[in-house]
């Protein structure tokens, strides 16, 4: 059964695995990181996914040794485009939106961010929360808080469309109503989401005279 319709002021998306398909990019660039440093390439591809490469090094390397790593990881990211693709239904839904209606909140930086919504052919959002925005990365809520924010709508009235247990949780704890999508991840690992979808092709976005959003959800 269908939830009913959801009613929103904004939507805030998070972009690996939401709106850009850089799964295969992230596991390459991640495993030869995992391999230069001696880690177990399964461990870091699970806990990779969702959160801010400096979370990820503090998870897994001494201190004296993330400066480097992170240096070798967002080389590794920005020069790897292979295979990003736009999600389905991202190309037809951000246009429709108004600038005030939606923002981007991520874990990657800034430079690798617009680099792959350029290569998927996305347009790079007014508002846009990176890793170098927050103090505290996902599953925080910083990021959620600090783009519901800028963009002047309480996060109460936001939805936050993710496809992480990382994200899910961050926008869980902003207030938010949160939407997975399981491209990365199966259900299970985000089912704490409050509708849980394949992908984009699942919920309908109508934009009202005033901006106000509604969103439904088809099965």
């Amino acid at each position: 059964m269908c939830p009913m319709p959801w009613t929103a002021e904004a939507i805030l998306f998070d972009i690996d695995g939401t709106l850009v398909d850089s799964t295969d990019a992230v596991d390459r660039c991640w495993a030869e990181l995992a391999r230069r440093h001696d880690l177990d390439v399964e461990e870091v591809l699970k806990y990779c996914h969702g959160r801010r490469a400096a979370d990820t090094l503090e998870q897994f390397l001494p201190p004296d040794e993330r400066d480097k790593a992170l240096q070798e990881i967002t080389e590794l990211e920005l020069s790897d485009l292979e295979g990003v693709r736009a999600l389905p239904a991202t190309t037809e839904l951000l246009p429709r939106l108004s600038g005030s209606r939606w923002a981007a909140v991520t874990s990657g930086t800034r430079a690798l961010m617009s680099a792959r919504m350029s290569a998927a052919g996305l347009p790079v959002p007014e508002i846009l929360v990176t890793a170098e925005n927050v103090e505290r990365g996902k599953p925080d809520p910083q990021g959620y808080l600090q783009a519901a924010a800028a963009l002047g709508v309480d996060p109460a009235r936001c939805v936050v469309i993710e496809d992480a247990p990382a994200g899910v949780a961050a926008g869980k704890a902003a207030g938010a109503q949160v939407i997975a999508v399981t491209v990365s991840h199966p259900a299970s690992a985000v089912a704490e989401a409050d509708v849980v979808v394949p992908d984009l092709t699942h919920v309908q976005v109508e934009v009202g005279a005033t901006g106000r959003l509604t969103l439904a959800f088809a099965g």
